[in-house]
């Protein structure tokens, strides 16, 4: 099943009747950060998905990973992580899936990423049961200004990738039953049309299950927390010369059957 957020009420995007019914019923702990109500939605009355708003609007937490791609920390020059390298991003930076962001430096840069979405939380949540507390799916983007992240000695993560509009996501969530084999999924950036990530989900070091896993046992995760599961190779910073963001630059964000988030900037 997959639901969006329009005009603070939850929209089915393709329900089907014995599927709707036992997701439903998955997803009750969300419904309180989504609206009391599901609706069905169909050709007449889903709304265009320029109109959709951030799935998942006020989460308790959100967490993120970094250097979850063996390519991205290649292009960084950085040793892969013996255990999960987590950061946060501040719940002001939520987005809808299609925002218009402002550009805080010349150096601020892109990062596509899967977003696991919470449905059932809990502590010490071993990786066999890990699956039991993912409601679902959505692609996010991971803005980043590498001028605040690297003014100093030690990096700066959670500031520097929390300015206003820096999370979109969504465009909607979709719940795990509707996506046969989550590695295979594609993942890519688009700049102004031109391809500029390109991998798939299989390529994550720490997979999704790992995260909750590792996540729960050191802090109790929570009905619609997100996890930010890192992003693959083709970064500004990573390329040589590196690449930036500028005004009127368009991004879009896609992993395949989760959708996608366009982005304009100012």
């Amino acid at each position: 099943m997959k639901f969006a957020m329009y005009h603070d009420r939850a929209i089915v995007i393709n329900p089907d009747s014995i599927q709707l019914i036992n997701g439903v019923k998955d997803i009750q702990s969300l419904l309180p950060h989504l609206n009391d109500k599901l609706f069905l939605s169909s050709k007449r009355t889903r709304p265009a998905d320029q109109d959709l708003s951030a799935p998942i609007a006020e989460p308790k937490q959100i967490f993120a990973v970094g250097f979850n791609y063996r390519d991205h920390l290649n292009e960084l020059k950085t040793k892969a992580p013996k255990t999960p390298n987590i950061f946060t991003k501040f719940v002001s930076s939520i987005a809808d899936p299609h925002p218009t962001v402002k550009i805080p430096s010349p150096m601020t840069d892109w990062e596509t990423e899967l977003v696991i979405v919470i449905g059932q939380g809990g502590r010490q949540i071993s990786k066999d049961k890990a699956s039991k507390h993912i409601a679902g799916y959505m692609v996010g983007q991971d803005l980043s200004d590498r001028k605040l992240q690297f003014e100093n000695d030690q990096p700066q993560f959670s500031l520097a990738k929390s300015y206003e509009n820096f999370a979109p996501i969504g465009p909607w969530i979709t719940t795990p039953d509707e996506i046969e084999d989550l590695s295979k999924l594609t993942i890519t950036t688009e700049l102004n049309g031109q391809e500029k990530q390109h991998s798939q989900l299989g390529n994550l070091i720490f997979d999704p299950k790992d995260l909750v896993s590792y996540l729960s046992n050191i802090t109790e995760l929570y009905p619609g927390d997100l996890i930010f599961t890192g992003t693959p190779g083709g970064v500004g910073a990573g390329r040589d010369p590196q690449e930036f963001l500028h005004p009127n630059d368009q991004l879009i964000s896609k992993i395949d059957q989760l959708g996608e988030l366009i982005i304009n900037f100012k």
